[in-house]
């Protein structure tokens, strides 16, 4: 026994004094005599150096040579109603051995009597990846306080500027601002970026047995910004009510119970080029790096957790329902997990908030306080704001889902809110008490101060115009819906409701519309007095009735923009205002006084989105201006505020909300024109000269187009296909199948079958009604199918001046067969 433990102590003494290492130059990893292990990825943009003299504990974690992490480095543990334990503080048989390249740390042993937690660590470098993983074995089922598995502690509250999350939302570090604000959710993935080295760290997770992750981000007494992560065996409750944010309180979920179990967490560490992962392209003209930086902070922001994508965001735990543009905040954010929980948190109020009258409860918040009495339900957080029944959650919930369809793609998904939107229409439909096509809301008149909308604080009552516009938008998507499922009659009688309410909303206010001739505008509300109220140019009302489509009158168009772009210019405002002139005292709350105050006059850019979409046809320099005010203003204060003073242009309000960034979310899809569809990729660009050149990604559905846009020149191209063409389209390919759709529309398609897998190529060169043409530039054996023709007409089909004459059959559908050696034209004409 003395002789072995000689040799060992000889040994030690010898790795101490001549710090002999092994180094496995392949694997990049080194184990040094003073008990560490550095491990790097082979390019050296991310190391970290393990210590195991006293336990377990990454001592250093290295982006580009520099260590991030604090003098706590990163450790797991576990807290007990009365004691802590962590892995870093023990010093009993710390075993490490090799094999293969793989680093195996085991032996460690801590707790006390109630529960002992006997815990490997295993380390192993895969390419650009350091695979890090750790089993605990617990001896005991028991409750915890609290969980380290593990807990990263970086050095300052600077070292990101924020993580985004793999449920889509992102954690933002300056809103940790006091020691122990903490924001817990329940996913384990993030990156973290730094916007000025463009430095990253990606960590990924994956649990198995049925255990669930969580993490939570702090600022800690040390001023570290840490991230904690707990795995379980089910999903972690909040301590307190429904909070995902608390300030001043680090313990943001409740006690939970492990179970006398092996459980397992594996983590990839990975280094990311942030400025190439999360590149925006080329956009000449626009601030790429601010629109880069708004879309991954107050866009996705509006992510309050799994299942709860909103607008408001996790610093007030609020989500409100009446809004319409989630998933056209998805749109422009472009990232696969955005996509995954809007679909998930349409799922959660598909069961949860809607009513089985139809009725979709209008928001959401971790307490109440909030609610008309007796609404809130602490389970699910969901209820009817105090403030009256904002009754624009119908159509909004039926925009976002109509929405969230074209970019999830997944046709059983909408089967299963097939019946809820139907309900949700079907309730605000039967709203038509007077049955004149304008839907009624549950106020009558301002003298029950009451509202009806978004605008909560005003008493926009009865016949309400706005709430009535977005009843429009979602008719007229809902019954693409409908036609899509099959269902035809059910899309028929949609778009004949939208109709009658598009023809009632356009007349004169003494006809019963809301059209106001002397004052060129559309008005805000009629109560059912007949009385007008909301003639002070309202701008949410008036760009939302051009924007959806229900003004397509241009004399009344250009009356509406000239008018706002000239109250905008003389007032030199950087966004538009809720409105230009106050409302009369007794159609508001009193906090709206005097004017301009508040929802009475204030700039709330939430609605920006609706001025970028009306103006984008109109006037595009306009458009573009606005946009680029937005992206300033981003630069300045990250948009961190609710609204903007109408006098002074500051930010006010302590309830930031993330639908401040639909003016760029516009950007993306009025102006750049991306407009994806449930089976294809869509674009409708409305190019102003100052942007041509503009070149970027876009994901979508796992496939990668590459755009690059012009005026009146668009390529969209990937692996598969590219097509140009100076007017908007739409493609797809599935197999050696292409197809197109002129206008992005789908009234006609044309099929493009190839013998072989090899990319097609194409340029379309004019797409009208009677006539079309294209020239195929790749080379290959094709099948061309054109449907959605007259039936039985007489085409004329010309192949590089080779001309011969085709009918179509019953169903307006012809077939040409052609070898395209070569560039290849082709023309068809409508034959008489």
């Amino acid at each position: 026994m003395i002789k072995r433990f000689l040799t060992a102590f000889l040994i030690l003494q010898l790795l101490a004094l001549v710090q002999v290492f092994a180094h496995d130059k392949k694997l990049k990893t080194i184990i040094t005599g003073n008990r560490t292990i550095t491990l790097a990825i082979p390019d050296k943009k991310l190391s970290i150096t393990i210590d195991f003299s006293k336990g377990y504990l990454i001592r250093e974690l290295k982006i580009k040579g520099k260590n991030v992490l604090s003098p706590a480095g990163i450790y797991t543990g576990i807290s007990t109603k009365s004691k802590s334990f962590f892995s870093n503080s023990q010093f009993n048989g710390i075993k490490l051995s090799q094999n293969n390249g793989l680093i195996r740390l085991s032996g460690l042993i801590y707790g006390d009597q109630t529960i002992a937690v006997n815990e490997t660590w295993e380390f192993k470098v895969y390419h650009d990846k350091i695979h890090w993983s750790i089993t605990r074995e617990y001896n005991n089922t028991t409750k915890l306080e609290d969980m380290a598995f593990p807990q990263y502690n970086f050095a300052g509250m600077d070292v990101w500027k924020g993580g985004i999350l793999d449920n889509g939302g992102m954690v933002w570090c300056k809103y940790l601002k006091q020691v122990n604000d903490t924001y817990g959710v329940h996913t384990g993935g993030v990156t973290f970026w730094n916007a000025e080295s463009g430095n990253g760290l990606r960590i990924s997770t994956k649990t198995g047995n049925g255990n669930v992750i969580a993490t939570k981000y702090s600022h800690s007494a040390n001023n570290e910004f840490t991230c904690t992560q707990y795995v379980t065996n089910s999903r972690l409750e909040q301590r307190y009510n429904l909070s995902r944010f608390v300030s001043g309180k680090a313990d943001v979920f409740a006690p939970f119970q492990i179970k006398k179990s092996m459980v397992k967490l594996e983590v990839d560490l990975q280094y990311v080029d942030y400025f190439k992962e999360y590149s925006r392209g080329t956009l000449p003209g626009i601030d790429a790096a601010a629109v880069r930086e708004l879309l991954n902070t107050t866009g996705r922001y509006g992510v309050v957790d799994n299942n709860i994508i909103g607008a408001n965001g996790w610093v007030s735990n609020w989500k409100c329902l009446h809004e319409p543009f989630f998933a056209q905040i998805g749109m422009a954010v472009d990232d696969s997990n955005y996509i995954k929980n809007m679909s998930a948190t349409l799922d959660q109020e598909r069961d949860e908030a809607v009513l089985a009258s139809g009725r979709v409860l209008s928001r959401w918040h971790n307490v109440p306080g909030d609610e008309i009495p007796g609404t809130y339900n602490p389970k699910t957080g969901y209820y009817e704001a105090m403030w009256g029944y904002t009754i624009d959650s119908q159509p909004d919930f039926v925009i976002n889902t109509a929405e969230q369809f074209d970019l999830s793609g997944n046709i059983k998904w909408l089967q299963l809110h097939q019946t809820t939107c139907e309900k949700a229409l079907d309730w605000l439909i039967k709203r038509d008490s007077n049955d004149n096509g304008i839907f009624e809301m549950m106020n009558n008149n301002i003298s029950e101060k009451k509202c009806s909308d978004w605008l909560d604080i005003v008493w926009a009552s009865y016949e309400n115009s706005f709430v009535n516009a977005q009843m429009y938008e979602a008719l007229t998507l809902w019954a693409n819906c409908e036609k899509t499922l099959g269902d035809q009659e059910k899309s028929a009688y949609y778009t004949a409701v939208a109709q009658r309410l598009k023809t009632a909303f356009n007349k004169p206010i003494t006809e019963g519309g809301f059209w106001s001739p002397d004052k060129k505008q559309y008005v805000y509300w009629r109560d059912n007095d007949g009385s007008i109220h909301g003639d002070n140019l309202v701008t949410p009302v008036n760009f939302a009735a051009i924007a959806f489509g229900l003004c397509d009158d241009q004399q009344r168009i250009a009356q509406i923009l000239d008018q706002v772009e000239a109250r905008s210019i003389k007032e030199n405002l950087f966004h538009w205002p809720l409105c230009f002139d106050s409302f009369k005292r007794e159609e508001v709350s009193g906090g709206n006084w005097p004017f301009p105050k508040y929802e009475n006059g204030d700039i709330f850019p939430t609605w920006g989105y609706l001025g970028i979409r009306a103006y984008a046809t109109y006037n595009k320099g306009i458009a573009l201006k606005y946009i680029n005010n937005i992206l300033q203003q981003y630069k300045k204060d990250g948009l961190s505020s609710q609204r903007y003073d109408r006098a002074t242009q500051t930010g006010q309000g302590d309830d930031i909300l993330a639908g401040i960034s639909t003016t760029i979310t516009a950007l993306y899809r009025d102006i750049y024109g991306i407009r994806p569809k449930w089976n294809r990729m869509g674009i409708e660009p409305n190019m102003p000269a100052q942007l041509n050149g503009t070149t970027f990604s876009y994901t979508l559905r796992d496939t990668v187009y590459r755009l690059k846009l012009n005026v009146n020149d668009y390529e969209m191209s990937t692996t598969g296909f590219s097509i140009k063409s100076k007017d908007g389209f739409g493609a797809g390919k599935t197999g050696n199948m292409l197809t197109f759709y002129p206008g992005n529309k789908d009234e006609v398609i044309m099929q493009v079958n190839a013998l072989s897998k090899q990319p097609i190529n194409m340029q379309i060169n004019s797409w009208g009604t009677d006539a079309f043409s294209w020239i195929m530039t790749s080379a290959d054996n094709y099948s061309f199918t054109v449907k959605g023709l007259q039936a039985q007409a007489n085409y004329r089909v010309n192949i590089n001046n080779f001309s011969r004459d085709i009918k179509t059959d019953d169903l307006g559908s012809f077939t040409v067969k052609q070898r395209c050696a070569s560039s290849t034209k082709f023309i068809v004409t409508k034959g008489l």
